[in-house]
């Protein structure tokens, strides 16, 4: 083979082997951060990966809120009004957290069904509702509650 050609070669295969790495580095970190939406009916279905970051999301059942007293750890259940799933956090709560209402939970699924959530995202108005709480509800046939008025 004409030494300028062996150059060529190693050259290109050098930018191809770096391209690649660079192209799975860029996959790996990307699979990492992805936070994939669960409902709580697909939870309970078994369809959302145990000690994984997930997103769980759902309306907080009345009555459900259970705060530690000597802690700031809290549990709650989040319901599609199909299927429940308990979520578990340590922290305070959103202000606009309340029971009734929609909300958005990120954290890891448990071996018990549990939802350990590391943080807790609330509606930010009467009127919103996070995008995945909104379908899945619709999937279930159910509708958005209205929001009560304060007056």
């Amino acid at each position: 083979m004409n030494p300028l050609r062996k150059k060529r070669l190693i050259i290109i295969l050098a930018i191809l082997v770096g391209v690649g790495a660079a192209v799975g580095l860029a996959l790996s970190a990307l699979q990492q951060n992805i936070n994939l939406f669960y409902t709580p009916t697909q939870i309970a279905n078994g369809e959302a990966p145990q000690d994984t970051r997930i997103r769980a999301g759902g309306m907080v059942e009345k009555g459900s809120l259970q705060r530690s007293g000597d802690s700031l750890d809290v549990k709650f259940i989040v319901t599609d009004f199909k299927e429940s799933v308990t979520i578990s956090y340590r922290g305070i709560l959103p202000d606009l957290f309340r029971e009734g209402q929609g909300i958005v939970a990120l954290g890891k699924l448990n071996a018990d069904g549990v939802v350990v959530a590391d943080e807790v995202l609330a509606k930010h108005d009467e009127k919103y509702m996070p995008p995945e709480v909104t379908k899945a509800l619709k999937d279930s046939g159910q509708s958005a509650p209205t929001p009560a008025k304060e007056g």
